[in-house]
């Protein structure tokens, strides 16, 4: 059976309909309705329905939308069919801020009653584009977000098999009424008989718009609209360009442009910060040292982020008893808190809401013999991070911080404990009744070095670098994949002491580089070239859903991969740190040309490279590293032409 559009049966294609407004969001056409008179967005059901007075008994409505935020308690129709002589709802579907509700009119000898079926939290309040499958079949009601998992209900009471249409009248966005009109932006609305409509759109490049169906008017490439297109419909794109000297950026600003002329760049305004969505082609010319950073002692990793209003920072974990947070003043880092660690490795920052924490990896025991990693909170009054949480570690290497279906996690790379490499790593959830993070999830690893957390499309994946599992380096790194609740195995890869991976995009390409340390077996008499060997990147295969080898870089004892663009171009910068003789390697940039692949472009000198950083400031582009073999990191600034 055809789908059936309803949506274009409101939007005829040879002349304007009064209540309805086109509107450009993301890029992307829909159209939103006037509060002034529901009827206008209505027809007759038999337009549709002209051989048959029965709604169907299996079905799919889909529904492509965006959507602002609701007050609480507050519902907005998307769908209403009626029986207008009676007044009575036969079908409608609605949401409010927490679910989306699926009416049917029920009938019995007993009489008629309403059934609705809800759905919790589909996660709509966010501004973006969704597209919303419900399938319908006997008892059963499934709701597919995105593409993504389905959600299935099985109601007590099922669809009508004889839910008759005549003399019904559908209503798009309301129910007929001024109350609970839909105030968002509507791309589609189809109605598809006798089928799940999941497998038609499912899987997609672009979840977010999968489309079986839309109005004509809302197929054409986005931009300026036709001359008499604007006559047949308003016409309406969210955004303001401003012109002339820098503006000011608040929320007031937020998702605004502004258009230098002088350096012909056009920025967006995003939190507190202007960013360059486009300029003048900038290339990369070379790379000169910036600043010579003098630190506590050696140092593990290097975090580099934001505080809105306050500035930019960089936290450096240092091997000794103190590591060090910089802040970005007069174009270098200077000193701004030392806090206490135990042979720290890394720094993670992350926010949950308006808190901001700064968690600390400590590899060693403190003065009590007790293995702790910390959370540190930012207090806005003190301007300092202060101690909020410990856990519990084991020789801890990495922290990373996530975000799941509005959960906020926090997993730790556990290395060792004692001898024994061969332990759990552990995922921990936010729990926001006791503000705290709590055991959620153990994960075997081995030796564990790094985790990587990345989305592709609704799905959310987590990867650990493996490095040793007590007899050899040649071990398997796991790719999880979140599915009910938790993380299941989805992939595995054969790496050498891995110790970073590094997940990037290029345009809709999904890379994943891992950076291979060390080839060792204690079977095996260790060789000097042990060191050196290829790092790997993969690339996604979208249809055979897996990793595959992309390129093999030759790397000495790779410690750490970095991603950064400059302009268009994209560059990938390695941490080498040891080739079997001296720490004193080059590190080298490679940057992205297509067909061949990643090009090495220029050699940094670098002395026991452990980690690298890319920022950016108002001044320029810079990255820094950070040594693992001497108490000097080194800022380094990309000159660019």
């Amino acid at each position: 059976l055809r789908p059936l559009d309803i949506l274009a049966e409101v939007v005829p294609l040879n002349g304007a309909t009064s209540g309805i407004r086109m509107v450009q969001a993301e890029g992307v056409r829909g159209l939103q309705f006037s509060a002034t008179e529901p009827r206008t967005t209505s027809f007759p059901a038999s337009r549709i329905f002209s051989s048959c007075d029965f709604f169907p008994e299996e079905f799919s409505i889909i529904v492509t939308l965006r959507v602002p935020n609701l007050p609480p308690k507050k519902n907005e129709y998307l769908l209403s069919l009626l029986a207008e002589e009676r007044d009575t709802l036969l079908l409608g579907l609605r949401y409010s801020p927490t679910q989306l509700h699926f009416l049917f009119l029920s009938e019995d000898l007993a009489g008629a009653w309403q059934t609705r079926v809800s759905f919790w939290s589909p996660g709509l309040m966010d501004s973006r584009w969704h597209t919303l499958i419900l399938a319908v079949s006997q008892g059963s009601f499934s709701l597919t977000t995105d593409c993504g998992l389905p959600v299935d209900i099985m109601a007590d009471v099922s669809f009508p098999p004889t839910l008759s249409v005549r003399g019904a009248r559908f209503f798009i966005g309301s129910r007929k009424r001024t109350k609970g009109l839909f105030t968002g932006v509507i791309r589609q609305l189809v109605l598809l008989p006798g089928s799940d409509a999941t497998p038609q759109l499912c899987p997609s490049r672009n979840a977010r718009l999968a489309e079986l169906s839309i109005p004509q008017v809302l197929k054409r490439l986005t931009g300026k609209p036709d001359d008499n297109e604007v006559l047949k419909y308003p016409y309406e794109a969210d955004m303001k360009v401003t012109l002339g000297s820098r503006p000011p950026c608040t929320k007031a600003e937020g998702a605004q442009f502004w258009f230098d002329a002088a350096q012909k760049g056009l920025y967006l305004c995003a939190g507190s910060e202007w960013v360059s969505v486009l300029a003048a082609k900038t290339k990369l010319d070379y790379v000169e040292e910036h600043q010579s950073l003098h630190t506590n002692s050696e140092t593990l990793g290097i975090e580099v982020f934001s505080i809105p209003g306050v500035g930019l920072f960089a936290a450096a974990a240092n091997r000794k008893a103190r590591s060090a947070i910089y802040k970005w003043t007069d174009g270098k880092f200077v000193s701004y808190q030392n806090i206490a660690t135990h042979q720290a490795q890394s720094w993670r920052h992350f926010t949950i809401g308006k808190k901001i924490f700064l968690a600390v990896a400590n590899f060693g025991p403190n003065e009590r013999g007790q293995e702790f990693s910390v959370i540190y909170k930012w207090s806005p009054r003190k301007l300092k991070f202060t101690l909020y949480q410990r856990i519990a570690t084991h020789s801890a290497r990495d922290w990373e911080a996530f975000e799941v279906d509005g959960e906020h996690f926090l997993v730790v790379a556990n290395h060792r404990e004692g001898d024994n490499h061969n332990i759990d790593s552990m995922v921990y959830r936010w729990n926001p009744s006791s503000q705290l993070f709590e055991a959620n999830q153990s994960i075997a690893t081995s030796g564990a070095y790094d985790w990587e957390f990345f989305t592709v499309g609704p799905y959310s994946f987590l990867v650990v670098a493996n490095t040793f599992n007590g007899t050899s380096t040649q071990v398997h790194s796991h790719l999880y994949i979140w599915l009910v609740g938790a993380f299941q195995l989805f992939q595995s890869f054969l790496t050498f002491g891995a110790a970073d991976w590094e997940v990037f995009h290029i345009g809709e390409r999904i890379f994943l580089a891992v950076a291979n340390s060390h080839s060792y077996d204690v079977q095996m008499q260790a060789q000097n070239d042990s060191y050196v060997l290829s790092s790997v990147i993969y690339e996604l295969n979208i249809t055979a859903q897996t990793f595959v080898k992309f390129q093999d870089i030759p790397t000495c004892s790779a410690l750490d991969w970095e991603f950064f663009s400059v302009g268009e171009d994209h560059f990938l910068v390695v941490a080498n740190s040891f080739d079997g003789n001296t720490f004193s390697v080059n590190s080298i940039i490679y940057r992205w040309q297509g067909y061949e692949g990643f090009v090495a472009v220029h050699k940094l000198p670098t002395f026991g490279c452990r980690d690298w950083e890319a920022f950016n400031t108002t001044a320029g582009s810079y990255l820094i590293y950070s040594s693992a073999k001497e108490p000097l990191s080194r800022v380094l600034k990309l000159r660019t032409g």
